[in-house]
């Protein structure tokens, strides 16, 4: 059976192009029916021509508005109530379609969602969580990526525990490592917060493998990395921009260095090979954690093979049933419940 899958038609840099190249791409390899949600006239034009008479599960849901990325998310998510965003997981809460991926911004999709889905039972604040690549080969997780920029010890708690079911059901790693981002392994390092946090994990039942530092997001020692949104969002920021400079630095000094037919071939391959190891669009975007419904965020210059990621890694949430799991885990565990163990949608 297909699954549905709403996708933000507005929401990248350069939108509709890349979303509807992306939907094409994903119901061509994946098992997916897309629902595109934006302006209907613009949207069936645009997919009419990239299709050209080819027949795909694609569907249009007409949004009469879209939230820029310029925009102050409180403002837009209050204003724009027919919104792309809004519309998209509106058709989640309403179980129309399985989950929801957007390219839009950040802060108004995240308000957006915590708005119209509300927080699992027990959550208090959900998490934005990335998949970045290790010298491992294994891919690692890091949350919270800016979802919440204050936190307490007991947050840090809740997204230790989303974020070791995600990596084992999503990435399927048996028993990942867990590790709270701090400026030393010792346990008395770091600040009142990771100090507290630590204390806390040590007495859950996960592989918790204490303090790590910035280097260990990268080098495979640890599977699933926590902090609060702050240092995470100054964190992945930071690795974007040092991963952009690592690759035009390497590409220039492959240009001016190599000469020989033979040998540019052979480190033109090797440059790909590093490049797509590294290209965020092979990750397809960040899960929402801890709300009532599957919400995949994806960067804002997205191309068609991020939306088509965005589109598969929705899926897999989808199929592992991540949402189920994280709500059976804080139901078993009375100690994870917060303030808002009811669940209750977050205004």
């Amino acid at each position: 059976m297909l699954i549905d899958i709403a996708l933000d038609a507005m929401g990248s840099d350069k939108s509709p192009e890349p979303e509807l190249r992306g939907a094409i791409l994903a119901c061509r390899q994946l098992p997916v029916r897309v629902h595109l949600v934006g302006p209907e006239n613009d949207l069936r034009r645009g997919l009419s021509y990239a299709l050209d008479g080819e027949r795909l599960p694609i569907q249009i849901v007409h949004a009469s508005e879209h939230i820029g990325m310029d925009e102050k998310a409180a403002n837009a998510v209050r204003s724009k109530r027919d919104s792309s965003m809004r519309v998209g997981l509106k058709l989640v809460r309403e179980k129309k379609v399985a989950g929801f991926v957007t390219a839009g911004n950040t802060g108004a999709a995240m308000a957006t969602a915590k708005m119209v889905l509300g927080a699992l039972p027990g959550v208090d604040r959900p998490a934005l969580a990335i998949v970045v690549p290790t010298l491992s080969g294994s891919p690692s997780i890091l949350l919270d990526v800016g979802a919440n920029v204050d936190c307490k010890p007991h947050n840090l708690e809740q997204f230790a525990v989303m974020g070791e079911l995600y990596a084992r059901s999503v990435l399927k790693i048996p028993r990942p490592r867990v590790g709270v981002l701090s400026v030393g392994e010792e346990e008395g390092k770091g600040n009142d917060l990771t100090r507290e946090t630590y204390a806390l994990l040590k007495q859950l039942p996960i592989n918790f493998i204490g303090n790590v530092e910035g280097r260990d997001i990268y080098n495979g020692n640890c599977d699933v990395i926590v902090c609060d949104g702050f240092v995470g969002n100054v964190a992945l920021k930071t690795s974007e921009g040092l991963t952009r400079l690592v690759r035009e630095m390497l590409k220039a000094s492959l240009t001016t260095t190599v000469t020989a037919q033979v040998g540019a071939l052979l480190s033109r391959k090797a440059f790909n090979a590093f490049k797509k190891r590294v290209d965020p669009s092979e990750y397809g975007g960040a899960p929402l954690l801890g709300v009532r419904g599957v919400c995949i965020i994806g960067h804002g210059s997205s191309n068609d093979r991020a939306i088509m990621n965005g589109i598969r890694v929705t899926a897999e949430f989808v199929q592992a049933g991540i949402n189920d799991r994280i709500e059976r885990e804080f139901s078993q565990r009375p100690q994870l419940l917060g303030a808002n163990g009811l669940g209750l949608p977050l205004q």
